[in-house]
């Protein structure tokens, strides 16, 4: 989305807001032996206190409000009354939604209660890339050159990237162009950044895999190689300078240091 005038910067600051909050009070809900139904049930009440709309169910029918993905799932996990949570799980919760014609995404991966299986160092690279990566973003850029830094990132790190998911535009819609806002960088990709424009951008950082493929369900996403992968997701205004982190709300890049 282009924002042309304060009112759109105003809307979009606010939705964002409202999601990045949700993210947070969702992330400090959740607690080994309660059901991923129960915490998707949090959220939306979170969003309706508000007066948002959940954007996968609102857009896509997604059957929940938000997306819940533990351990080997990679995103899109459909919340459920049987997948309890616990302690040492890996967990992604995904929350997109919209105010008032305007439209945030955010989410992000971490450990529930002890690191028991060591997951940690993965969850961290993939904040700390997105926190470096997201203050790289200038308008003018290419967006192929930051995929090629997330890349190098992932690899440095000893982890790999998922290459068919990507960040996105958003505003007006939860999805919007750009929609090729990759992990990697695609040489033919001459698309730049630009100036005033609001863009969702997420890490994908994986232990094996380096696709992920749908589950019979029609909407969970795994690995292709299996293992693990986390996720994190910011929507930005991207401008001559540094970014303005519109979810900040989310207290994303504050997570490796409390876990």
């Amino acid at each position: 989305m282009s924002i042309t005038k304060e009112s759109e910067l105003t809307g979009m600051k606010r939705i964002s807001e409202v999601v990045g909050t949700t993210l947070k009070l969702m992330r400090a809900h959740a607690k080994p032996g309660m059901s991923t139904k129960e915490l998707d049930d949090y959220g939306a009440e979170i969003l309706k206190s508000y007066g948002a709309k959940s954007a996968p169910y609102e857009t896509y029918g997604f059957p929940g409000y938000t997306c819940i993905s533990i351990n080997k799932e990679i995103a899109h996990g459909i919340p459920s009354r049987d997948k309890i949570l616990k302690e040492g799980d890996l967990i992604n919760i995904d929350v997109s939604a919209e105010l008032n014609g305007f439209w945030s995404d955010n989410g992000g991966s971490f450990v529930l209660g002890r690191d028991i299986h060591n997951h940690q160092p993965l969850v961290d690279a993939s904040n700390d890339i997105l926190h470096q990566a997201v203050h790289t973003i200038r308008g003018g850029m290419k967006i192929a050159d930051l995929g090629h830094f997330i890349e190098t990132a992932a690899k440095k790190s000893g982890f790999k990237v998922i290459k068919n998911l990507s960040g996105h535009g958003v505003g007006r819609n939860l999805h919007e162009a750009p929609d090729n806002i990759l992990n990697y960088r695609v040489k033919t990709n001459k698309e730049r950044f630009k100036k005033n424009t609001t863009v969702a951008v997420e890490t994908f950082i994986a232990t094996t895999s380096t696709f992920a493929v749908e589950q019979g369900d029609g909407w969970t996403l795994v690995g292709n190689k299996g293992g693990f992968v986390a996720q994190h997701e910011h929507t930005i205004l991207i401008t001559d300078a540094l970014p303005v982190i519109l979810t900040s709300f989310n207290e994303i890049g504050q997570w490796s240091q409390a876990n």
